[in-house]
């Protein structure tokens, strides 16, 4: 069979099965069990020459993914701004909206041009934000604060994968299990924060994903928010964070697009100035931006 023989066959299984990028899919995983980059594929594709592949391997991802299984959890990582990350059983997919939430936040460091930034990440998950602000900002010393200790592992095993591409971060990290918004967590740094950059539960209880690969996969501990708004677990991150913070510094936190108004409104009642919501790249309201 040619590789577009290969892929076509793959791509209507995954048709089938509800898939809605199936010529996508079924690229990307013959890509993971050549051993080769989608570049790769898409190159044979063109040239119409064959790829040596391991069929079992492939056929097996195929088979989990028209199972609805999650492509990143098959494949065992995702892409995360200039980062590679591991994923799998137990950890949120770090999703493209998050990779703005963690840019705002950037852009805001280096409009105050701060050199040597404090930066907490609370629900760490993956650990995709905190990561992503000590490798691109140097200098930066970054505290996450995971809950589960299941999921903690994942992000453990993404601070061990990233050192080992940029081994001065290994010192500039620091991980804690723990409850991000508990009072006790962190305690010894309230009052002395640049910046919160967190992407906490916040999908609304009365809101259950229609997307298996979310609804069947994902952590149910980092969809929910706790309420049936999604809003509990949010402002309570708001207070948290507003403890942790010196004056002047900001707090950066993703949100469902339904919860910006209200979430505007309670870190303004919290004490925070400058509240205001942006806009992912798709131009829904995604984060809430708040300075103490």
């Amino acid at each position: 069979m040619t590789t577009s023989d290969v892929i076509h066959e793959a791509a209507a299984r995954l048709r089938d099965a509800g898939i809605e990028t199936p010529e996508h899919d079924a690229k990307l995983l013959l890509a993971e069990a050549a051993g080769v980059e989608l570049r790769d594929i898409d190159k044979s594709l063109l040239m119409g020459e064959p790829v040596d592949f391991d069929d079992a391997r492939f056929q097996a991802m195929i088979e989990r993914r028209a199972k609805r299984e999650p492509l990143q959890y098959i494949v065992g990582h995702a892409p995360f701004r200039y980062l590679d990350l591991e994923v799998g059983p137990g950890v949120f997919i770090p999703r493209p909206e998050t990779e703005t939430v963690v840019q705002a936040g950037l852009d805001w460091m280096t409009q105050h041009g701060l050199m040597h930034p404090r930066v907490v990440d609370l629900c760490a998950g993956s650990g995709a934000i905190g990561l992503a602000v000590v490798t691109e900002v140097p200098g930066s010393q970054v505290w996450a604060v995971e809950l589960s200790p299941r999921t903690a592992e994942w992000t453990q095993k993404n601070l061990v994968r990233t050192a080992k591409l940029c081994p001065s971060i290994a010192s500039n990290y620091q991980l804690e299990i723990g409850d991000a918004t508990s009072l006790t967590t962190l305690a010894q740094l309230d009052g002395t924060v640049d910046m919160v950059i967190t992407n906490p539960p916040y999908i609304p209880e009365t809101d259950i994903p229609e997307q298996p690969e979310v609804r069947d996969w994902d952590p149910e501990l980092a969809l929910y928010g706790g309420s049936a708004d999604g809003t509990l677990i949010p402002e309570r991150i708001i207070e948290r964070a507003f403890r942790l913070l010196k004056p002047g510094g900001a707090l950066v936190m993703e949100h469902d697009i339904s919860q910006g108004d209200r979430l505007v409104a309670y870190a303004r009642a919290t004490g925070f100035v400058n509240a205001s919501t942006g806009k992912d790249w798709t131009g829904r309201d995604r984060y809430l931006f708040a300075q103490r």
